[in-house]
């Protein structure tokens, strides 16, 4: 059994799934710290000239954690990246089939950013066909403040010996931690597949709305080919 978790994202780019569909558990930790201008309110979309961001402005203040921080609904955001798609992502293949859901999504009335982020990640996976099961940590009671504590008990919760973290994880993980309690580590190598675009060239490690609209509902199957080109 393998678990690997992520601070939930704005519609995740497709490493982020690729990890979700390694694993037999994951847990979204919208209980961390929010981190300002990264991935936890923004993303990436394909455009003619290469790519450009899509933001949701957000009420936050340092520290907060994710769960606390609240959507500012003040700009027509959500106008904004619904014209975005329906511009760029028209005419893509699957546009007919996976579109609608994207716009749907928009319109839904989150309040908070962690439940928005929460909310891309299960729809996002459910139409690229995985179903590894998802938890939120805010659901759990009494998990360790500290990163690697953290993680060790939920594997120990979820009866997972081993831990699938990304590749920056080397960088971070206390290996000594990890030894001690008898939990194997192992760490993504992720190599995006290269797909047709909307534009010509090829633009990568944006939104996995790209390669879902570009590759269309079930193509995780495409996704698990690419893994095997890369091992």
């Amino acid at each position: 059994m393998r678990l690997a978790a992520h601070q939930p994202q704005y519609l995740p780019w497709l490493g982020f799934f690729d990890k979700l569909d390694r694993v037999d558990r994951f847990v979204l930790l919208d209980t961390v710290q929010y981190k300002k201008n990264e991935w936890q309110n923004r993303n990436r979309i394909r455009i003619a000239t290469g790519w450009q961001w899509l933001t949701v402005p957000v009420h936050h203040r340092f520290p907060m954690s994710l769960r606390d921080v609240r959507i500012d609904d003040s700009g027509g955001w959500r106008r904004k990246h619904r014209e975005a798609l329906r511009v760029h992502y028209g005419r893509a293949p699957h546009a007919g089939r996976v579109l609608p859901d994207l716009l749907a999504l928009l319109d839904e009335p989150h309040e908070n950013l962690a439940a928005l982020n929460t909310r891309t990640v299960e729809l996002l996976a459910e139409r690229l066909g995985i179903r590894t099961p998802i938890v939120r940590a805010s659901e759990l009671e009494g998990l360790p403040d500290d990163p690697d504590a953290r993680l060790i008990d939920l594997c120990r919760r979820f009866g997972c010996g081993t831990y699938l973290a990304g590749a920056g994880g080397r960088d971070y993980m206390d290996s000594v931690a990890w030894r001690a309690a008898s939990i194997r580590v192992e760490f993504q190598e992720f190599r995006h597949p290269v797909h047709p675009q909307t534009y010509p060239g090829f633009e990568g490690n944006l939104s996995a709305i790209d390669f879902l609209l570009n590759c269309g509902p079930g193509s995780v199957a495409r996704l698990r080919e690419a893994r095997t080109v890369a091992a």
